[in-house]
């Protein structure tokens, strides 16, 4: 497949169902999780040109390390519990923070994130990484945000990720 994204204006439901088959279409037939995720990760931050986007992988049974991202360098390692993307591995569900300044434990990568949302990748029942976007806009992320990043999390999955 050609790799070109085609990006489009309209609510963010509609960019997102406009990105979803492209993406479903560019992971096809690839089993590198590498290349799957950084390609996730530019194809997100290239269509809503989020703050940051990119994912962390489990490395330790206590510790994500950094994956495939875009945007400003982050925090290298995030202990199992910590922050949000810790929280998401530990819960194993996804979490949207309207302000991460009120969020306990909070790990300030960047001072000028102030919203994120946190999908974890469950693979074969337990988690395997996490996809963390972060804007720099207060509440810049709802349910509609949540559902689709999920949708796109499991496209790792089914291509074997």
């Amino acid at each position: 497949m050609s790799e070109n994204l085609i990006t489009v204006s309209g609510t963010k439901e509609e960019q997102y169902q406009s990105l979803l088959p492209q993406l479903e279409a560019l992971v096809q037939g690839e089993s590198n999780k590498v290349a799957n995720m950084a390609n996730i990760a530019a194809a997100l931050k290239t269509q809503f040109d989020f703050f940051w986007v990119g994912f962390y992988l489990v490395d330790t049974s206590d510790e994500l390390v950094l994956g495939p991202f875009q945007g400003p360098i982050a925090c290298t390692r995030i202990k199992k519990g910590r922050g949000v993307c810790g929280t998401v591995w530990q819960n194993e569900h996804s979490l949207v923070v309207p302000d991460v300044d009120a969020f306990p434990g909070h790990i300030a990568c960047s001072s000028l994130s102030r919203s994120e949302v946190v999908v974890p990748l469950i693979d074969q029942g337990r988690v395997i990484g996490v996809l963390d976007v972060d804007s720099d806009e207060l509440n810049d992320f709802d349910e509609v945000d949540q559902r689709y990043l999920e949708r796109i999390v499991s496209l790792l999955v089914k291509t074997g990720t």
